[in-house]
């Protein structure tokens, strides 16, 4: 049996009134930049309140640890990178124009992300906790969906391309391959993320050698 599926944001407390709403966005928003200054493991809960100017208990009324607080921003960026793949795959018209689509999709995940600083502290913080790593797959995954469902129609009926297993497999290259470049002074990422876009222009839907 496959272990249950961990929720995307878990709240101790649903924030429903505004003043509730305003709080969670107060604590997520000093919670992103302590993330980007120090890390996740250095980022304390503390302290995370006193910035905000928030009662420790409040805080921990929303978030019953910091893993829900790291999973909070992860479905934040999760949701913004699903939300353009969801637009930009809306009207593919070929093979050709969703691989070009996919390339571009690259190029905007670069510089949408280059100068967000909780982005990686966020992104490299699910190596703390299974279940955000968990989550972290399954967004990819959703994504690999996505590109799937707008190239079905356009795939010979004869192809032998394992699409599931290969559009998994790319999504969560391309998620890696953008936080590496991130990683990396500007000029050799963007040499980088060039050479990778050659090598998914050639082999994203390439059929298989017998």
């Amino acid at each position: 049996m496959s272990p249950p599926k961990p929720d995307r944001v878990t709240f101790r407390k649903k924030p429903q009134q505004e003043r509730s709403i305003q709080r969670v966005d107060a604590i997520l928003s000093v919670a992103a930049k302590l993330i980007a200054e120090k890390g996740v493991s250095a980022t304390k809960m503390t302290e995370l309140a006193s910035i905000a100017g928030i009662p420790i208990g409040s805080v921990y009324q929303y978030f019953p640890d910091k893993s829900a607080i790291v999973r909070a921003l992860l479905d934040r960026h999760s949701n913004r990178i699903q939300q353009k793949v969801e637009q930009g795959f809306a009207a593919v018209t070929s093979l050709h124009h969703a691989v070009e689509l996919a390339c571009g999709m690259i190029d905007w995940y670069y510089s949408e992300f280059r100068n967000d600083p909780a982005y990686l502290g966020v992104w490299l913080g699910t190596e703390i906790d299974r279940d955000i790593l968990q989550l972290n797959m399954q967004h990819s995954n959703r994504v690999a969906d996505m590109f799937i469902a707008s190239i079905q129609q356009f795939l010979p009926k004869d192809s032998r391309i394992d699409l599931k297993a290969r559009a998994q497999l790319f999504s969560h290259l391309i998620g890696a391959s953008v936080r590496f470049a991130i990683m990396s002074d500007d000029e050799m990422a963007k040499r980088m993320l060039h050479e990778w876009k050659q090598v998914i222009r050639v082999t994203l839907l390439a059929e298989p050698t017998p």
